[in-house]
């Protein structure tokens, strides 16, 4: 998306790490850990959620004293807002590295992420990122670049099939948003529902800031599709359920871990429907975790006194993953810790985190969610 937004000074950015983490005692090693979101525009909600996780890892961190080369850890927080915009993505991943961060956290949109990472990758610095899911992230061959969530590839494919399997759709409309998330998210899905033998009757296009939809859902009305599947955020997903309402559509409503929160549900009013949402987060706690998963949500919820939109967890467990990974190598120097990163085995609040030699989680989970009553209602948790 793209959103006018009043950009922070470097210093002021600086100015602000140090306010949030507090003074380093003289023979302390700072570590400056950046965090990009967009925390302005239309999907602020997600992004101020994803930088919260980050502020939480961060404190805890520095509670906990971790000695790395021989010094005691002073981690500092450098928040960045990208408004989820690809332009200004870059602008704010050249100021990370323009302030010598020692790692990434970010971003949260897949059409900022991939621009910003060869900005990153350029730079030699680490970048692990909490929520973007297109492929494309971790096909580039940059080294230094990982995500802790799984992609559009098993997200997509998974509501796809799901589609035609569990709610035996066999005629099928795809919107998408025309972002990179969104037409990724798009392609995989229509992947999925085709090799089940679904038919796509309709394929239609809108953008990350339009609010009217009438034309398109016309079309498609005409079409008496079975599903419609749509690859973009909640801000466009909740007026576009309301005009579907408006227009009598009745199909089922489908898309990925963009429209899958709890925001939707104001977005989307009474047309929100019992049951009628599917939508699929690219992550998901199995029994192992859920116990400590729901701890930190409390914790997070005490802290902050809203309740975790999506990704902050995982924004928590990839800022723990990089330091655990700095501790091994007992270095904050992205060269040194980097190759302890690739081989990394750490257990988060979100499960269990490794990476391929691509950067992506090994063993990623899905988790499928409808909504009922007005809140968001767990189908499955799987691989």
């Amino acid at each position: 998306m793209s959103f006018k937004t009043k950009m922070i000074p470097l210093a002021g950015a600086i100015a602000f790490a140090f306010a949030f983490a507090g003074a380093a005692a003289a023979d302390d090693v700072v570590i400056k850990i950046g965090h990009v979101g967009p925390i302005s525009g239309a999907i602020a909600h997600l992004g101020k959620d994803n930088e919260n996780g980050a502020k939480m890892a961060i404190e805890e961190l520095n509670a906990k004293g971790l000695m790395i080369g021989g010094k005691k850890a002073k981690f500092e927080l450098l928040a960045e807002d990208d408004a989820a915009d690809p332009k200004q993505a870059t602008t704010v991943a050249q100021k990370l590295v323009d302030a010598k961060v020692n790692g990434v956290i970010g971003h949260l949109n897949s059409g900022t992420t991939i621009p910003a990472s060869k900005i990153y990758n350029d730079a030699g610095l680490v970048q692990i990122s909490p929520s973007a899911t297109n492929p494309k992230y971790t096909q580039q061959g940059f080294k230094g670049a990982f995500r802790v969530v799984a992609n559009d590839g098993q997200l997509g494919g998974t509501l796809g099939r799901y589609a035609v399997q569990i709610n035996k759709a066999k005629k099928i409309a795809v919107i998408d948003d025309k972002t990179a998330y969104g037409e990724g998210v798009a392609a995989e899905f229509i992947k999925g529902a085709k090799g089940k033998g679904a038919e796509v009757v309709v394929q239609e296009h809108t953008t990350d800031k339009s609010t009217d939809f009438s034309a398109i859902l016309t079309t498609i009305k005409a079409k008496n599709p079975d599903v419609i599947f749509f690859g973009g955020m909640d801000a466009v997903a909740g007026p576009m359920l309301r005009q579907m309402k408006a227009l009598g559509i009745t199909a089922k409503f489908m898309g990925g871990d963009g429209i899958c929160t709890a925001d939707l549900v104001k977005l989307a009013g009474d047309a929100i429907g019992e049951g009628q949402v599917v939508c699929a987060e690219a992550g998901g706690v199995l029994d192992a975790q859920k116990a400590a998963n729901e701890k930190w949500k409390e914790d997070y919820k005490k802290k902050f006194g809203v309740g975790v939109e999506i990704y902050a967890p995982y924004v928590y467990d990839a800022v723990m993953t990089m330091a655990q990974a700095m501790k091994e190598a007992n270095s904050a120097e992205p060269a040194k810790y980097l190759p302890f990163l690739k081989k990394i085995k750490y257990h988060g609040v979100t499960g269990d985190i490794s990476f391929d030699d691509k950067g992506d989680i090994k063993d990623g989970t899905l988790t499928l969610y409808t909504y009922k009553a007005g809140k968001r209602d767990l189908l499955a948790v799987t691989k």
